[in-house]
């Protein structure tokens, strides 16, 4: 490969159109999509995960969708190594690269240097006792533990971001070494044979994109998510298993069991996704060089082209 191949991001929250649009730009410059959503990985979780269709990729190639178990764990450091051998493949076939999703740490991992090491692995034990220290504690005692044992950690975690303050804490309670060792400087480019051409965020007003997001939660069902996690079950699947820790997974297990009404199922769901979106546009918002977009009052693929004009990618409008 060529350090100048390039790779085009599209990221932005849930139900924001991220896959709809890189269908687009993928058609228009021969690209082909790779997934960065962490739970569009595995098999049989296609509605709650809200995974293309084929239908819906109208012919364009895309990776990293439906290929692990859901009985496996699979980790960070997988993907990077899945998805670059991915690029690798479309940048060998002359085609471009678009890497598309809305799990913040997928793209972190592929775009900035994060080397973890093989001992690094998760532990699920471990995940969840944090898990139930913080129900018990607050986001407020774990922050202040990650402070003493990791401060640089603790520094650029913000306390909201409650899921990686988690995988800090876990890190530090398997290797007994610091979260930040294992991450170099998260600014300067990593050493790839790629480059980012074009950086774009979608983003809606939160009103607009609420509505979305519950409309989205109403389609699952009617689409027949319940029967999802039913035959997930059935499979062996429990609420413990990292495959079930999605939105929209976890919350259907009491409703199965005869611990909440349907209604009330949708309306946490409902109401946990709009709170996860939120928290993506934080994690995004931080990243300078992405190129936002207003999607509810702008043709976003006319304008996506332009930002790739403007990187010199595809032609003409």
């Amino acid at each position: 490969m060529k350090k100048n191949n390039p790779l085009i991001v599209i990221v932005g929250p849930t139900a924001s159109g991220k896959s709809a649009l890189a269908v687009e730009v993928a058609k228009r410059i021969n690209g082909e999509v790779v997934s960065a959503d962490s739970m569009q990985i595995y098999q049989g979780m296609a509605i709650g995960s809200a995974r293309v269709t084929e239908e819906e990729m109208m012919g364009v190639p895309h990776h990293m969708l439906n290929f692990v178990s859901p009985l496996d764990g699979y980790s960070v450091a997988q993907y990077r190594q899945d998805a670059l051998h991915c690029i690798a493949g479309i940048h060998s076939r002359g085609k471009i690269p678009i890497l598309c999703g809305g799990t913040g740490l997928y793209v972190n991992a592929l775009l900035y240097p994060m080397a973890f090491s093989a001992d690094a692995a998760g532990d699920p034990q471990i995940r969840e006792a944090l898990q139930a220290q913080l129900e018990r504690e607050g986001i407020e005692a774990l922050h202040a533990r990650l402070a003493q044992v990791d401060p640089c950690a603790a520094q650029s975690i913000h306390k909201n971001n409650t899921r990686r303050v988690i995988r800090a804490l876990e890190v530090y309670a398997i290797t007994g070494k610091p979260f930040s060792s294992f991450i170099q400087d998260a600014y300067q480019e990593r050493r790839l044979e790629f480059c980012v051409q074009a950086w774009v965020g979608l983003f809606w007003p939160k009103s607009l994109l609420d509505e979305r997001i519950a409309q989205r939660v109403r389609d699952m069902f009617a689409q027949g998510l319940v029967e999802e996690v039913r035959a997930l079950q059935r499979q062996g699947l429990t609420p413990e298993h990292q495959a079930m820790q999605g939105l929209g997974y976890r919350q259907v297990f009491p409703y199965l069991e005869g611990h909440a009404s349907l209604g009330e199922t949708i309306d946490e769901i409902i109401l946990r996704t709009r709170q996860y979106a939120k928290r993506q546009m934080t994690w995004f918002r931080r990243e300078k060089r992405i190129q936002w977009l207003d999607a509810s009052v702008q043709d976003t693929a006319a304008l996506a082209f332009r930002v790739l004009q403007t990187a010199q990618i595809g032609g003409k409008e």
